[in-house]
């Protein structure tokens, strides 16, 4: 789903409310989510999931073309944990018979 989806079916279900009030909000979220993760604060959203940053150490890597050995930099990586709530909804509406 991409942000202007999520904007569309909330403009959908909420007929009431402006486009662009909701699309400013859905914004606001995902700004506000974004600067807590730049500043290394966790993120809850109860039944949702939560997002952390990782610090992930410097490492040796290879360059796929060359073979080459390269330095990859220690960086910081956004990280996503599932609630409980949304790991049984996920699973619950999958059948593993239908694939």
């Amino acid at each position: 789903m991409l942000r202007s989806d999520l904007v569309s079916k909330l403009i959908e279900e909420n007929p009431e409310l402006d486009g662009r009030d909701l699309e400013r909000i859905v914004n606001t979220v995902l700004d506000e989510i974004a600067d807590a993760l730049a500043e290394g604060n966790r993120v809850e959203l109860r039944g949702f999931g939560a997002f952390s940053v990782r610090q992930r150490k410097a490492r040796k890597g290879r360059n796929p073309r060359t073979g080459e050995a390269v330095q990859v930099a220690a960086k910081a990586v956004p990280f996503f944990r599932p609630g409980k709530e949304l790991r049984a909804r996920v699973n619950n509406g999958v059948d593993p018979e239908s694939r």
